[in-house]
Parts: C-alpha cells; sequence; structure tokens
C-alpha cells in the first residue's frame, strides 16, 4: 500500500533552506520517492494559518517513506534546515483504491 510524506515548512532563511532543498531529493530518489507537490499554491482552510510550504511525496510503501526519512542521506539534508526552517513532517498509509 502506498504512503505519503506530508510536510508543512515555514522558511526563515531562504538562502540557506535552499541548500536543504538541493540535497534531500537524491534521498527521495533513493527511497523511490515521487513529489506530487512542493510549495505551490495553497491555503489554510481549517486549522493552523497557511504554511510557506507544503509538501506531498508518494512512496510505495509506508517502510519506504520512514526508511528515507530514518536514511543517512536525508538526515545529513536535513542539517542544512535546522536552524533555517521550521517544518512538520508526518508519514500517512494510503488507502486501497
Amino acid at each position: 500500500m502506498k504512503a505519503y510524506w506530508i510536510a508543512h515548512v515555514d522558511v526563515t532563511d531562504p538562502e540557506r533552506y535552499s541548500e536543504y532543498t538541493r540535497r534531500a531529493p537524491a534521498a527521495f530518489a533513493k527511497y523511490g520517492g515521487r513529489l506530487l507537490a512542493r510549495g505551490g499554491r495553497s491555503e489554510a482552510l481549517e486549522g493552523r494559518p497557511t504554511p510557506q510550504r507544503s509538501v506531498v511525496i508518494e512512496f510505495d510503501s509506508y517502510d519506504q517513506a520512514l526508511a528515507c526519512y530514518r536514511s543517512a542521506e536525508y538526515q545529513e539534508a536535513c542539517g542544512y534546515r535546522q536552524g533555517v526552517a521550521k517544518a512538520e513532517v508526518i508519514i500517512v498509509e494510503g488507502v486501497e483504491p
């Protein structure tokens, strides 16, 4: 069953954050992740205010999505996000069609 990585991100230093966005896609690709949405137009209809960036990444399984997040490659990329962005990341399992 597919799984989805959903992230809401508020960036405080776009220049330094760009190093994260340059490095992270390699980890996504290694674990079969496919970007479905990344920073496009969005609007919060309920809950917290709209984050600056919303990201949705599809993986073939929950285990692959979790392995990607925990991977050395992704954690190295996260080092470039620390201190320059506030991120909320969840992984959710999809439903069967």
